[in-house]
């Protein structure tokens, strides 16, 4: 799939103040400094759509993109980053559970995986909370240019392992470098599939 046009929409600080109308909606989320942001802006082509910086923890709202005036890319803030006080952290959990919970557009969550850690506790936790909610997701695993071949391959047994002591099947896995722009065409296609057969 071709992306001819991304343009912000506008930020919501609750899923009630989201863009009304009943266009698909993918949303990214992910820990923070999982390279989401990069990952948006080398999806749609568009190098400052979506806010980056080496600060962690930087997307703060519900941010919606419009895709070729027929879909919406939706960037929500990252969970897990210990620097925000409890109190902030609390506010983004209600964000994004309110969002995921509430939002009837939403087609399919992209939960963001740093491919070159070990599975981590918060993200199999927030994957354990999806499939429990019904709530339809895939895994992107980022930075995949980070790691050799070899390295690579290990880490994604790892996780696959990992989930199949609790998952009976695997939701779709995607493997992307924002830098090279590996998997970036098997990602849109699969949004593509989808909204085939919305339509």
């Amino acid at each position: 799939m071709q992306i001819d046009s991304a343009n912000f929409v506008k930020s919501s600080n609750k899923a009630t103040e989201c863009p009304e109308g009943n266009l698909p909606e993918y949303a990214f989320i992910g820990r923070s400094n999982v390279g989401k942001s990069s990952l948006i802006n080398m999806l749609t082509g568009r190098k400052k759509l979506a806010l980056t910086g080496n600060t962690p923890g930087k997307t703060v709202l519900i941010n919606h993109f419009l895709i070729n005036n027929s879909w919406y890319i939706v960037d929500l803030p990252g969970y897990g980053y210990a620097k925000r006080s409890k109190q902030q952290r609390e506010s983004f959990n209600r964000l994004i559970k309110g969002y995921l919970l509430q939002r009837s557009q939403l087609t399919n969550l992209f939960i963001l995986i740093d491919s070159r850690h070990e599975p981590q506790p918060i993200d199999l936790q927030f994957i354990e909370e999806m499939g429990s909610e019904g709530i339809p997701f895939s895994l992107v695993f980022t930075k995949i240019d980070k790691l050799s071949k070899q390295k690579l391959a290990h880490s994604i047994e790892t996780y696959k392992s990992t989930l199949l002591q609790t998952w009976e099947e695997l939701p779709p896995l995607f493997f992307i470098s924002s830098v090279s722009g590996e998997g970036r065409e098997k990602l849109l296609d699969y949004i593509g599939e989808i909204n085939a057969t919305l339509s």
